[in-house]
């Protein structure tokens, strides 16, 4: 388990924040969020998932498309996948609440692409709800090698997802149905 020896959180300034609404383009104000993350989870992958969801696609399933990716040459970008009705996805999709995940059992039981991660040592994630309303149009994805986070890098990689918000456009005519349950 890592030490923190100063705050995880100190990466994000007042400074940085003023930095990124100068960015010229989405691409370089990511790129500049890609780099204060891994200020606070060094070892991480980053991604970020568009909800393309339209009223043609099957009800209950939410179709995802990456938008970002940090390691581009195994998770490329544009890759798009489906997923069905999961304790993920009501905490994300349904819920709109952060999910985090702790151990490689518990990405296992999520992810159906966890042998892909196997290959980078990722033991964790944090998932992070990008929301217009109650309707999450996008994810902001940091997946660790660490076994465990610390309460500073969730608080972090909170603070990132919402700096990365303005960033992530909403896909025109998104839509999707799940019926509430409680969160597992």
């Amino acid at each position: 388990m890592d030490t923190p020896t100063a705050p995880k959180t100190t990466a994000i300034t007042a400074g940085f924040l003023d930095s990124l609404a100068e960015a010229p383009n989405a691409v370089e104000a990511l790129r500049r969020i890609d780099s204060r993350r891994l200020l606070i989870a060094p070892g991480s992958i980053f991604s970020i998932q568009q909800n393309v969801t339209t009223g043609h696609d099957a009800a209950g399933q939410v179709l995802l498309r990456r938008f970002y990716s940090s390691e581009a040459s195994s998770f490329p970008v544009n890759g798009a996948k489906r997923k069905t009705m999961t304790r993920w996805t009501e905490c994300l999709f349904v819920q709109g609440r952060v999910f985090v995940g702790e151990g490689e059992h518990v990405l296992a039981q999520t992810f159906d692409d966890f042998e892909q991660m196997q290959a980078y040592a990722l033991r964790s994630v944090i998932n992070v709800p990008l929301m217009q309303g109650t309707l999450c149009y996008a994810t902001f994805n940091v997946f660790g090698t660490r076994t465990r986070w610390q309460p500073e890098e969730v608080l972090g990689i909170r603070l990132l997802a919402l700096a990365a918000a303005r960033w992530v456009p909403s896909v025109p005519g998104l839509a999707y149905s799940f019926e509430e349950t409680p969160c597992l």
